[in-house]
């Protein structure tokens, strides 16, 4: 547990420092990063940033500004709002990831086979279900 700890508490520094660079807030880079897999509710967005709503109303507020994001209509319900990455969105989402030098050095550490077998790892620990 501790090593994971530290593990992820330089990954998120280096994150929160990448986003900086982009006059950004962790957060605002969060909501970037989680919408270059593609457009999401916003209700959707909050739980996956497991944030209060109107915080992510906030977050989304300052990026739409900064023409990161934009905002539609779900085509089947009107009343949900969807947010979709800007081709700005998308650039500034890459340049985070690549300015993320301390991630990508200890990636860098590990061969292919590492690498999968940490994906790998990762996946099941943290995103298949409960073992049964």
């Amino acid at each position: 547990m501790e090593l994971l700890s530290v593990s992820l508490g330089v990954y998120y520094g280096d994150f929160t420092v990448a986003a900086a660079s982009e006059n950004l807030t962790a957060s605002q880079g969060k909501a970037l990063t989680v919408l270059r897999r593609g457009p999401a509710a916003m209700r959707a967005l909050a739980e996956t940033m497991t944030c209060d709503a109107s915080n992510m109303t906030g977050i989304i507020d300052r990026l739409e500004k900064r023409g990161l994001v934009r905002r539609e209509a779900d085509a089947s319900d009107r009343r949900v709002k969807n947010v979709i990455l800007t081709p700005e969105g998308e650039r500034v989402t890459d340049a985070i990831r690549a300015k993320m030098h301390t991630t990508h050095d200890g990636l860098a550490r590990l061969d292919d086979t590492d690498r999968d077998t940490l994906y790998t790892l990762l996946e099941r620990v943290f995103v298949s279900g409960p073992a049964v």
